[in-house]
C-alpha cells in the first residue's frame, strides 16, 4: 500500500508542476520494445503479429493504465529485491507456492511480484493460443510484453524505485523515459530471432536479478553528476503541446546517458529479445497452432479499434515518434 500511496502522491506532485511526460519505458519505451519484438518472430506467426502490431504496440501500456484501478495490478510491476537482504535472488525461492510458503502472499503482494506475473501471462498466452482465441492473443501478448519490459528496468527492482531515500526524487522517469525519448532512435534495435526458453520461469528471474546488479550504477552516476552540474545545469523548461515542462535538462540527460555506457539501449535490447522468446515460445507450447487463421469477429474487431482511439493524443500533444523497425547489418 505504501508504494501505491507514494506513487498516487508523487502523480500529483509531477502534474502540479508539470514535469510529467504523457509518453512514459515509460509509455514510450513500451510501445518500442512490443513493436520491435514482432519482427523477432517466425514467418509462422509474423504475418499474425503484423497484421496487430498496431494494436500491439499502443496497447503496450494497458497494464500501467490499469494499475491504480485494477486491485492486484501493481505489485505485477516490480519486485523490491533489497526488501529480502543482500543477493536476495538466492533467498527468494523462484516457484510461486515456495515463495509464498516462506513469505506469505501478502508479504509478496506489499513488495512487488513481477518475474511471477511474467509466468503467469506466460501461461495465460499459452492458453490463448492452444483455444485459438485470436483477441486474447493479442491482448495477452500486448499484456505479457509490458511486464517483461518492466523487470528489465533496474528501477523497478529496489524500494527505493524514485530515488525518495536517497534524494533523487525523480530519477525514476529519468532513467525509463526521458533517456529513451532522447536517444532511442540512435539505437540499434536489431536482436536477432526469437529462440525457445526452455525454462521461463528462471528466465523472468535472469531479467529483474539483472536490473537489480545494474541498480548501483543508475543511482551512483546520477548523484555524481548532480554534485558535479548542479541543480542550474540539471533542470530546464521545455515546451510540450500547449505546456510548459520542467525536465531534466539535456546536457545533463546527455551526460548521464554517456556515463552509462550503453545501459538503456542494452536494457531495452534485452527486453526486446525476452519478449520476442517468450511469445514463442508461448507457440510452440502451444502446439505451433496456424495463427495466420485466426480471425477476429465483428464486434471484437470494434472493440480494439475503439481502444486504439482512446489513446490517441490529446489535441496540442505530439506523440514522439517511434522507430518503425529494426535496422538489420548487413551480414546479420
Amino acid at each position: 500500500m505504501k508504494k501505491i500511496f507514494s506513487s498516487l502522491i508523487f502523480s500529483l506532485i509531477l502534474s502540479v508542476f508539470c514535469i510529467s511526460n504523457a509518453y512514459s519505458w515509460g509509455f514510450y519505451g513500451h510501445r518500442i520494445i512490443n513493436r520491435m519484438a514482432v519482427y523477432t518472430l517466425p514467418p509462422e506467426m509474423f504475418g499474425f503479429y503484423k497484421a496487430h502490431i498496431q494494436y500491439i504496440t499502443e496497447n503496450a501500456v494497458n497494464p500501467d493504465r490499469r494499475r491504480y484501478a485494477v486491485e492486484g495490478e501493481a505489485p505485477r510491476h516490480y519486485l523490491d529485491m533489497d526488501i529480502y537482504g543482500d543477493s536476495a535472488w538466492l533467498k527468494i525461492p523462484h516457484r510461486w507456492k515456495d515463495a509464498v510458503a516462506k513469505y506469505s502472499e501478502d508479504t509478496l503482494m506489499a513488495y512487488g511480484i513481477v518475474p511471477w506475473a511474467v509466468e503467469q501471462f506466460r501461461w495465460k498466452l499459452t492458453n490463448a493460443m492452444e483455444r485459438g482465441d485470436a483477441e486474447a492473443i493479442i491482448r495477452i501478448s500486448a499484456d505479457l510484453g509490458h511486464y517483461i519490459g518492466d523487470s528489465h528496468v533496474p528501477l523497478h527492482s529496489t524500494e527505493n524505485y524514485n530515488g525518495q531515500l536517497t534524494g533523487q526524487y525523480g530519477i525514476h522517469g529519468f532513467w525509463e523515459s526521458r533517456l529513451p525519448e532522447l536517444y532511442a532512435l540512435q539505437y540499434d534495435f536489431f536482436v536477432g530471432k526469437a529462440e525457445y526458453i526452455e525454462n521461463t520461469q528462471e528466465r523472468a528471474w535472469e531479467a529483474i536479478i539483472g536490473s537489480h546488479i545494474a541498480l548501483d550504477s543508475v543511482l551512483r552516476f546520477e548523484k555524481q553528476l548532480t554534485q558535479q552540474m548542479g541543480d542550474d545545469q540539471k533542470w530546464s523548461y521545455e515546451t510540450r503541446g500547449k505546456t510548459t515542462q520542467k525536465l531534466y535538462s539535456r546536457p545533463f540527460s546527455k551526460a548521464y546517458h554517456d556515463i552509462l555506457n550503453g545501459q538503456v539501449e542494452r536494457r531495452m535490447k534485452q527486453s526486446i529479445k525476452t519478449v520476442g522468446d517468450f511469445w514463442l515460445t508461448c507457440w510452440i507450447d502451444a502446439g505451433q497452432p496456424d495463427l495466420n487463421k485466426l480471425l477476429l469477429s465483428a464486434e471484437a474487431q470494434e472493440k480494439l479499434e475503439n481502444e486504439m482511439k482512446e489513446l490517441e493524443p490529446s489535441e496540442g500533444q505530439a506523440a514522439p515518434t517511434l522507430p518503425q523497425k529494426p535496422r538489420e547489418h548487413e551480414g546479420k
